[in-house]
């Protein structure tokens, strides 16, 4: 009995979490300029998190942007993506705001003056060139950016013994209208 009331608290709590982000996705907004695929969206953060960044609790984001292929009678095909790591510090003795950008070849470290700048900059996806349309058969497509907050690391001998533990604060994913390529089928 004491097993399947603690199996269930588990659940809840790991539903609920999912559940509760408080965090939204704005976009992904799809623009075609010159054969070429450009991706805009941002993440809305809930005032808990804000807060938190506020008191100086270090935060990382990672953003999946995906592009799949529209099919009718199958699953959608996973065609490429890109991914960035976001990570947000703030020191709210010194008023220093620092964000970090990582992707696959490059790493942009900024500062700011306030914490409302830094979040504006460490999470949007602003014009990001996704794909040039030249190189993608014609057909219908869609993206699709993912974003996931990881919690702060715990030590790895916790994570073997405690298997419900969740890793991310929260997973969000949302997906632009649907676009055409050259004749699509």
């Amino acid at each position: 009995m004491a097993g399947l009331l603690l199996f269930s608290v588990v659940c809840f709590v790991v539903l609920w979490s999912s559940v509760c982000t408080g965090a939204d996705i704005v976009g992904p907004e799809v623009r075609l300029e010159n054969n070429e695929l450009y991706v805009t969206a941002r993440l809305a953060l809930n005032e808990k998190t804000v807060q938190e960044l506020r008191n100086g609790i270090t935060k990382e984001f990672i953003f999946y942007i995906d592009l799949f292929k529209v099919w009718k009678m199958w699953p959608d095909e996973f065609v490429l993506n890109k991914t960035f790591t976001k990570t947000l510090k703030s020191d709210p003795v010194k008023t220093e705001y620092v964000a970090i950008s990582r992707d696959e070849s490059t790493q942009i470290r900024k500062r700011f003056k306030t914490l409302q700048s830094m979040i504006e900059w460490g999470l949007t996806i602003d014009n990001l060139k996704l794909a040039s349309m030249r190189d993608i058969e014609p057909a219908t497509y869609f993206v699709r950016v993912t974003v996931e907050s990881k919690i702060r690391t715990l030590p790895p001998v916790i994570g073997y013994f405690m298997i419900f533990l969740p890793e991310n604060e929260f997973r969000i994913k949302k997906d632009s209208p649907f676009f055409t390529s050259g004749q699509a089928r």
